[in-house]
């Protein structure tokens, strides 16, 4: 499978993904929202992405990146065939790592050498093809592992920090709605008998 079927594959995921965006954004736009909306850069490969202030584009997520990396395994490329494909259809620091490594793999290099400047953020897919590279296992059982690990791991995650804010809204709410229940429930009741008491004869 030649690099422009890798290109190809990828550019489908990439188009794929960025029409799903555009019709949520669409079910959702209003008004408030597109006024609200971050400016896109000028890339016209159907993925938006968030212009950050000094020009630069955003990053797109890992999990994105490893899905990218699977659709162009999954078309029948070489792993680093598919690297340049992916790092040649997304921006930033995560695009020229990709590129990087699938050229130096090409080249030759060995794993390591081939991932030596790659961003953090893209670990788990370093690590999840490391495996498939040494042993030539097919790396998409790993890759899609991988995605499906990151997405439990966000979720815990989330789930946890709402148990934490309910525990520490626990004490402000209380001393906002005791005072409240006291003027608005006890006091009013408080006085009612006190005046019955009083006007009695």
């Amino acid at each position: 499978m030649t690099a422009t079927s890798a290109a190809l594959a990828v550019a489908l995921v990439l188009v794929v993904v960025g029409w799903r965006g555009s019709v949520g954004r669409r079910l959702r736009g209003t008004t408030a929202v597109r006024d609200r909306a971050p400016a896109t850069s000028g890339r016209d490969d159907g993925v938006a992405r968030p212009a950050r202030s000094d020009g630069t584009e955003g990053e797109l997520d890992v999990v994105l990146v490893i899905e990218l990396v699977d659709a162009a395994l999954t078309a029948g490329c070489a792993l680093p065939t598919a690297l340049c494909a992916v790092g040649d259809a997304i921006a930033g620091a995560s695009g020229r790592a990709l590129r990087r490594a699938g050229s130096a793999l090409l080249l030759g290099a060995s794993w390591p050498t081939a991932w030596a400047h790659a961003p953090d953020s893209l670990g788990p897919l370093r690590d999840a093809l490391e495996v498939a590279w040494v042993t030539g296992a097919s790396p998409g059982a790993g890759l899609r592992a991988c995605a499906d690990g990151i997405r439990r791991a966000r979720r815990r995650a989330v789930r946890t920090a709402a148990a934490r804010l309910s525990v520490h809204l626990v004490l402000p709410l209380g001393a906002c709605f005791l005072p409240a229940f006291v003027l608005l429930g006890l006091v009013p009741v408080v006085l009612s008998l006190a005046d019955g008491l009083v006007g009695a004869p």
